[in-house]
């Protein structure tokens, strides 16, 4: 494709749904710039006018690529599968490929959005015990599809775009608390991926915009 400068992030650094992209980006090679969007400071730049105009739903991450702005993790990373094919995020035979969105699906439909900031702020002092009660209740259901399509990674042994959305909700259920020893496969699966450079670099200690307090040498 044509030259069009570096692929600008907007995203936050702990932002699950901004991990998936950044740990795309690794795997497949592509150089990109950040631009921070810190979703506390000042009540969060996402509210912001300037960000409105690149995400109207004042959520992370955008990406813009190509001459567009795209927003949504998974659209995001479907875009760069099909114009970056190499290394791909999906198996080759239609079931694999299934079996990879739906656990996707799961995680970032099921999960993830029921216990991220804007939600967390509207329940208030019971905020932990609801974002414990709905990652369990996922992680439960997660367990037992993965122990249908797991190999070393969770559909069979490539990295895919499951594994992309697993690994920032695992750490998400360890924020909050949540007791993971039910989940054996889950687990096992998170470890694996974490010695992987993509998921390193790519990890919330690792970012421009991580806190001194939180930034850690690469997991």
């Amino acid at each position: 494709m044509a030259a069009l400068g570096k692929p600008l992030l907007f995203g936050y650094f702990r932002s699950s749904c901004s991990w998936r992209v950044r740990i795309a980006l690794a795997l497949k090679g592509i150089e990109y710039d950040q631009h921070p969007i810190n979703l506390i400071k000042d009540g969060g730049i996402q509210h912001t006018e300037e960000f409105l105009r690149v995400n109207p739903m004042q959520q992370v991450p955008a990406l813009r690529i190509d001459g567009v702005t795209l927003s949504q993790s998974l659209a995001i990373i479907e875009y760069l599968e099909e114009t970056r094919p190499k290394p791909s995020l999906f198996p080759p035979d239609p079931r694999s490929r299934a079996q990879v969105r739906m656990i996707s699906d799961h995680i970032v439909s099921g999960i993830q959005p029921l216990q991220n900031l804007y939600v967390l702020e509207k329940i208030g002092d019971t905020k932990l015990e609801w974002a414990q009660h709905f990652i369990t209740r996922g992680f439960q259901a997660l367990e037992r599809m993965l122990q249908e399509t797991a190999g070393r990674y969770c559909v069979g042994d490539q990295v895919t775009m499951a594994d992309l959305c697993l690994v920032p909700q695992v750490a998400n259920a360890e924020r909050f608390k949540v007791d993971l020893d039910p989940y054996p496969t889950i687990g096992r699966i998170n470890q694996s991926l974490l010695q992987l450079e993509a998921f390193q670099v790519s990890h919330p200690a690792c970012q421009p915009d991580t806190p001194p307090e939180l930034r850690a040498k690469t997991p």
